[in-house]
Order: structure tokens, then C-alpha cells, then sequence
């Protein structure tokens, strides 16, 4: 017999399918101590160090930038004072928190705006290195560290001068929670700059002075371990097709203190592609660490960690049974077929076929007892044991109907294993409203939508503060040079969809990219607006006055895909940005312009942000509970400064709690993937019995009796070698025993026909007396 053939594989497989089930399910739902910080708010830490690194990553390639421009801006113009050219620059950009002019030649200080800029690391690798004017970080006589960036500022008959601006290394002014803290660390695990603790120094306690403390050292402790983990490549620290981050990133946990658990997570600062070599940000090492004490909670059994265990027991009994329902109703029969079709195949005629209860096996095995008897021939050539007849006695015709099949038992055996699969998967460890969301979740929920909101608050002022710039340039007398120099800034600001010139009397007098939409120069209106309702898309427009030009400004349309893609963050949910309305300008996923928030709270939501405005946004969340779905939401305004802040948008963020880390949901989920594995058994196993076993097995039991109804004609030939093909290819002898003996048997004389009788003539009769005889050619 074949060992990969037949119904044995089959059985086989399906008892070690349920009994590696039934370990799986004591495993994942069986009694186990949870983590001692669940996974989910360790995910947010990560997802918010991520947030905070991208922030900071395009915060400082933007003043990289806008710097780099404003000088190659300045050199093409005339010459300036150093004085008015750092008033510009303050007027246009306040991001820099000092900036000074230095002569080449001399070393001398030209002219200084802010923040004191010292020059004792300014020298000679600095300004002719391999790395030329590239940014520098140097620490101030307070202990604080400023990014240093430089511009070459180039004029004909002109010394050439050095512009210098400096900034901080801080993430982003937004709004933290209590003892949440973030981090910048440089290579080495050098703690640069910090957020956070701050807002924790007013406390009093002696006990809440040692937990400051306290997170302090864990701070220094994990930037360093925070480092040491960025300096990997980050191919090689994720999994294997992984995605996500493009960065180094993942999670820490600190010590304890006074019920408290430090969970951190850590991001390397990294290019949104990793392809991308002109992130000046990218190449400075720098890796933010976000850092927040979560309160332990000991929750008491709820008797559910026996709930696998008892699963596990179940499902090894119902699978034993249901194997014992394949053995003793389809294999044994099948056995003991085969065995029964070689005797007779091999001549043994003296026993009887013996019985079988029903099915195809039933309908077999009274075909082979007729196909005994008339190769036995005890009725002679033509009495009851030839081909088609039946006898009182043995080879006799059973009566009876064959009734519940082989399909009928897979049915049995799949009823059996779904009295598992449906309660597991559908009714064990289900959950409802009353599920409890960790309060940090909530709070990260709210301050990564503050984060968002910041982000897409400095990218739009951004956008206009580079209109501002690139107004200066604009000649509207000289249409060919305007457009010409549109279309350079098109083509280096990808976050523009076109950019047009507009008289006082509204009138576009050059433009570049896309088509232009209406602008009005009221002074109610705001710098950066949206407009194009009843259209496909909103327009987000942002606008700037070119100087000694009344009436004249130079406007910008932002791209929506520039920003929806800033709203893109992994953990976050559904993002979009409203207006004052409520109504959808932008989103991380797909929406219709101008469309109203799929939720009327979501609404409510937004409408109380924008009123509680500077607030922050721990004010700004809430838990949405409908029935057994509860939704974790929060909106944050725009609250910074800038001339979008004045626009009224909010940025509102959501998301169903099922999709955070939480043990009841995890519990829930494993129920159901253990339900949908059995549910896979099943197909998988009975399916296979079903092709190899039940369809072939139909196919002999109905050839088989028509073998017996005399029908010798057909060649029968196996369709597997297995256990029925043996019974086929039995048959098959049996056939052609049946057939030669047909063609031995000599052929009776054949009778005599009765002769048939010949029609008789009818006879002339004589004519009755007074009638006349007819003659030879009469009537």
C-alpha cells in the first residue's frame, strides 16, 4: 500500500494538525503573566520618538535650506549692508535664534542680530574641508548646544562675507503630559537637548523631587542605550521585510520606582527616503529618545486564563472523536474491501463477502458477493450465479438500502470539529464597551495629534515664508523673468502645485504650473486660506506681497498631496485636517472635499478645540464608546504662531482601540485566529479525504454494480494507487475472470422455428340454385 496515498495520510494528518492546535491554544490562551508594560503603550513610545525625530529632521533641513536660498538669492541681486541683510532675513524667517555677517578676509563681525554667536570653532577644515560650510553643533558657555549653519555671501568688488545663523536642538514647543519627557542625543549618548522635565521642576515633594530625579538618570541611561542601537544600519536592525520607519527605531524599559515603570522609545533621525543623500539632518547622527513613567497595574483573575486550557482539553477530545469517526467508518471499510476484492481476485470463493452497514462500502461489498457467486457459477451457465442474475443462496442480491455514505461521515466528522472552531472563534473571549484603554494611550493619542498639528502649522508657514523669499525676485514689469523665476521655484518646492502673480485688480500677470484660481487682496482675509468649494479638491492657497508693489502679491497653491502626506503616521489612525466647520481639507487617507467627519462627536470635538484654542491638547481628547467598539480620539488646533495659525484648521485624529496592544484584545484575537485554524483543518484534511477517498470510492461502488448487473464491457482503471485503486484493479481481474469465462462457455444448437402456416386460397364455391354461373369472361 502507498504511505503518501489513501485515506491514512489524511487521518493522519488531521490528528497532529489538532493536537499541534490544542498546544498552540493552552500556549497564547492559557494562564501567562502579562508584560510588565503592556506592548501597546511601549508601540507609542516608539511611534512618538518617530514623530518627534521626523520633526526635527525637517525643522532643521528647512532653516538648512531656507538659508542656503536666501543667500543665493541675496548674491544675485546687488550688493547689501550686512544690517539689512540680517533685518530681511529676521523679517522673513524668526526661526533662528542668532545670526551674524562675518568678513572672510579680517574675521571681523560685520553685523549680529539675537543670540550671541561664539567663533572659536570657526576655522580653516570648517570653510575649506571635505564637509565646506556644512552645519556644525557647537555647546554655548550656558551648556546648551546650537546647530550652526553658513552661507557664502558672494558680490563683485566685495570681500566675501560669511553668514552664520544658529538654532537650538529642541524638538517641537508642543504641549507634553506629566513626566513625559523627550530627548536629543548625539553619538556617544550625549544628551544635547531636552523637553519635558521643565514642567516637572515646579513640584515641591520631597517624593516628587526623587521621581524627578530619578527619570533624569533613566534618561542618561537610555539615551546611551538609545545610541549605541541607532548606530546599526537599519536594514539590519528591523526584521526581515519589515517596513515603516525608514530610520533606526524601537523601545526600551527602565527601572521602577515608586509603582512607576520608564517606558521609552528611541528614533534615529533619517531621510523620508532612505535613497535620499541631500538630508543635511540625515548625516548629523542625532537620535530623539521619548521617555514616560507608566503606572503598573495589577489586575486580579478573572478566571479567563483557564478558559485555554479547558479549549485545548475540548478540542483534543472532539478531534479524537472525529478521527475515531474516519477510522471506523471509512478506513476499516475501506480495509476490509480491499481485502475481501484481492480473495476473490485471487480465487479464494468459498466464504462468503462479508456484511458492511452502509454507503458506498454496503453497495462494494453486495457487488463483489454477486461477482462471488457467478464465479463460482454454482447456478450453471445460465441459472441464477451467470452475469446479471441472482440466487437464493450464496452470490445472492442483498437487499436493502445503502444509505449514509462516506459523505455524510465527512459531514459528521466536520460537525464534530466545528462544535470547536465556532465557539472559540466567535464567543470565547469576546469584548465589549467596558474594555479599559490605558490613560497613556489617550494621552499619547492627543499629544502625537499636538505633534501633527505642529508639523503641518510650520510647513504651510514655511511654504509662505518662502513665497516672501522668492517675492523679491519678482519683476512685474518683465513678465519672461517672472515666470522664469516661478518656474525655479516650482521646480525646487515640490510642495507647490503652481504659483501666479496678481495685480491690485486681481488679475494674474504671470504664472507657472497648474492653473490659477481667484485671489482677493481684502484685508480681513488671511495669508494662508483655502477656497474651491463645490470642486473636486479644496485649494489651499498661501500669499505674499512683493515689496514696493501695492496691490501686487505672489501667490502659491500648496499641493493636497503634500499635505496628506504629512498627516501619514504609523499608530496615529485616521488624520485629517478641518476647518472651522468641521469639514475635511486634508487627510492620511482618502476623502471628498469639503466632506463633513464621519462622526457627529468627531464634529462636536473639533468645534470645542478650536474654541479652547492654546489650551493644549490634553484638554482636546476623549473615548468614543458605541456598543462593544470604543474609539480613542483627539483634536489639536493650530496654536503656534505664523501666519497659518491664523487660518482656524485643527488637525483631528482617531482610531479604534481593537488596533492598540492590549491584552483583552489580543486575547480576542488569538480566539479567532485559533477558531480560523481549526476552521482550515477542517478544509484542508476532509477536503483531501473528500478528492483522494470519497469521490473515487462513488465512482467504484456505482462501476461495481454495473459489474455485477453483468456490464462487462468497460475496462475499469484506477484513478490514485491507493486503497480503492487496489479495489479497481481487483474489479478489473474480476472482469476479465468473468469475460473468459463467457467466451469459454460452448453456445447451445439453437431450436427449430415452427414452421408458420401457409395462407390457404379460398375455394370457388358452387352457385345456389337459380343463379347464374359466371363463365370464362363473365363478371
Amino acid at each position: 500500500m502507498p504511505l503518501l496515498g489513501g485515506i491514512r495520510p489524511p487521518i493522519a494528518v488531521l490528528c497532529v494538525l489538532i493536537l499541534a492546535l490544542a498546544g498552540l491554544t493552552a500556549k497564547v490562551l492559557g494562564p501567562g503573566s502579562d508584560p510588565v508594560v503592556p506592548k501597546a503603550v511601549l508601540s507609542s513610545q516608539q511611534h512618538y520618538a518617530e514623530d518627534g525625530a521626523i520633526a526635527l529632521r525637517a525643522s532643521i533641513d528647512e532653516r538648512v535650506t531656507d538659508l542656503r536660498r536666501t543667500a543665493t538669492a541675496l548674491n544675485a541681486g546687488k550688493p547689501a549692508e550686512p544690517e539689512d541683510v540680517l533685518s530681511d532675513l529676521g523679517r522673513t524667517y524668526q526661526k533662528w535664534t542668532g545670526t551674524t555677517v562675518v568678513d572672510l578676509e579680517s574675521g571681523d563681525v560685520l553685523a549680529a542680530r539675537g543670540e550671541r554667536i561664539p567663533l572659536a570653532w570657526l576655522d580653516k577644515d570648517v570653510l575649506t574641508g571635505k564637509n565646506a560650510l556644512a552645519p556644525h553643533m557647537v555647546r554655548l558657555e550656558t551648556g546648551d548646544v546650537r546647530l550652526m549653519t553658513m552661507a557664502l555671501l558672494d558680490w563683485k568688488d566685495r570681500p566675501q562675507q560669511l553668514l552664520i545663523a544658529s538654532n537650538s536642538l529642541s524638538v517641537p514647543p508642543i504641549t507634553l503630559g506629566p513626566f513625559r519627557t523627550m530627548a536629543v542625543v548625539a553619538r556617544g549618548g550625549e544628551v544635547l537637548a531636552t523637553a519635558g522635565f521643565e514642567q516637572s521642576e515646579a513640584l515641591n515633594s520631597d517624593q516628587e523631587r526623587k521621581e524627578l530625579e530619578f527619570l533624569q538618570k533613566q534618561m542618561s541611561d537610555l539615551s546611551d542605550q538609545a545610541a549605541e542601537r541607532a548606530e546599526e544600519h537599519p536594514v539590519i536592525a528591523k526584521e526581515p521585510g519589515s517596513r515603516g520607519y525608514p530610520g533606526v527605531s524601537g523601545t526600551l524599559t527602565g527601572g521602577e520606582y515608586n509603582g512607576r515603570v520608564v517606558a521609552s522609545g528611541y528614533a534615529s533621525l533619517a531621510s523620508s527616503d532612505p535613497e535620499e543623500k541631500d538630508s543635511v539632518a540625515a548625516g548629523l547622527g542625532l537620535t530623539v529618545v521619548a521617555m514616560l513613567p507608566v503606572v503598573t497595574e495589577q489586575s486580579g483573575s478573572t478566571g479567563r486564563e483557564l478558559y485555554g486550557l479547558i479549549a485545548a482539553g475540548a478540542l483534543v477530545v472532539l478531534g479524537l472523536l472525529a478521527a475515531a469517526v474516519l477510522w471506523a467508518r471509512v478506513q476499516r471499510p475501506l480495509l476490509r474491501l480491499f481485502l475481501e476484492s484481492r480473495r476473490l481476485a485471487r480465487g479464494d470463493l468459498t466464504r462468503p463477502v462479508g456484511t458492511f452497514r452502509g454507503g458506498e462500502a454496503a453497495r462494494i461489498g453486495n457487488a463483489l458477493e454477486r461477482l462471488r457467486g457467478q464465479l463460482s457459477g454454482s447456478g450453471g451457465p445460465n441459472g441464477p450465479g451467470a452475469p446479471g442474475g441472482s440466487d437464493g443462496g450464496s452470490g445472492a442480491k442483498r437487499g436493502g438500502k445503502a444509505r449514509f455514505g462516506i459523505r455524510v461521515q465527512l459531514v459528521l466528522t466536520a460537525v464534530l470539529l466545528l462544535l470547536w472552531c465556532v465557539p472559540v472563534g466567535l464567543l470565547l473571549n469576546r469584548t465589549d464597551d467596558s474594555v479599559s484603554v490605558p490613560a497613556s494611550m489617550v494621552n499619547d493619542q492627543r499629544d502625537r495629534t499636538d505633534l501633527v498639528s505642529d508639523r503641518v502649522r510650520r510647513a504651510l508657514n514655511e511654504a509662505q515664508a518662502d513665497l516672501v523669499s522668492t517675492s523679491r525676485l519678482v519683476d512685474v514689469s518683465d513678465r519672461a523673468a517672472t515666470e522664469n523665476v516661478l518656474k525655479d521655484a516650482l521646480r525646487k518646492h515640490t510642495r507647490y502645485a503652481a504659483l501666479y502673480v496678481v495685480d491690485a485688480g486681481d488679475e494674474v500677470v504671470a504664472r507657472a504650473g497648474g492653473d490659477p484660481h481667484d485671489w482677493s487682496d481684502k484685508k480681513d482675509l488671511p495669508l494662508v486660506r483655502v477656497s474651491g468649494e463645490g470642486g473636486k479638491r479644496p485649494v489651499v492657497q498661501a500669499g505674499a506681497p512683493v515689496p514696493e508693489k501695492k496691490g501686487v502679491t505672489l501667490v502659491g497653491e500648496v499641493r493636497i498631496e503634500f499635505l496628506n502626506s504629512l498627516l501619514k503616521r504609523p499608530g496615529l489612525g485616521e488624520v485629517r485636517v478641518a476647518d472651522a466647520k468641521g469639514r475635511t481639507l486634508a487627510a492620511s487617507n482618502g476623502f471628498l472635499a469639503f466632506e463633513e467627519l464621519p462622526r457627529e462627536a468627531l464634529t462636536d470635538l473639533v468645534r470645542a478645540a478650536g474654541v479652547r484654542v492654546g489650551a493644549g491638547p490634553v484638554e482636546n481628547g476623549l473615548l468614543l464608546r458605541d456598543g462593544g467598539n470604543v474609539t480613542v480620539a483627539a483634536a489639536a488646533p493650530f496654536s503656534g504662531g505664523g501666519v497659518a495659525a491664523d487660518a482656524g484648521w485643527t488637525v483631528v485624529s482617531w482610531q479604534n482601540a481593537d488596533r492598540f496592544q492590549i491584552t483583552a484584545y489580543e486575547r480576542e484575537d488569538r480566539s479567532v485566529l485559533a477558531g480560523l485554524l481549526g476552521l482550515a483543518a477542517i478544509v484542508v484534511c476532509l477536503g483531501w479525504v473528500h478528492l483522494v477517498v470519497a469521490r473515487p470510492l462513488r465512482a467504484l461502488a456505482t462501476s461495481a454494480e454495473k459489474l455485477a448487473d453483468g456490464e462487462l464491457k468497460a475496462v475499469l482503471y484506477p484513478t490514485y494507487h491507493d486503497e480503492v485503486g487496489a479495489v479497481v484493479r481487483s474489479l478489473e481481474l474480476i472482469r476479465q475472470q468473468l469475460q473468459a469465462r463467457r467466451q469459454q462457455q460452448p453456445r447451445r444448437p439453437a431450436e427449430p422455428r415452427p414452421a408458420e402456416p401457409r395462407p390457404t386460397e379460398p375455394r370457388p364455391t358452387e352457385p345456389r340454385p337459380g343463379e347464374p354461373r359466371l363463365g370464362a369472361g363473365g363478371r
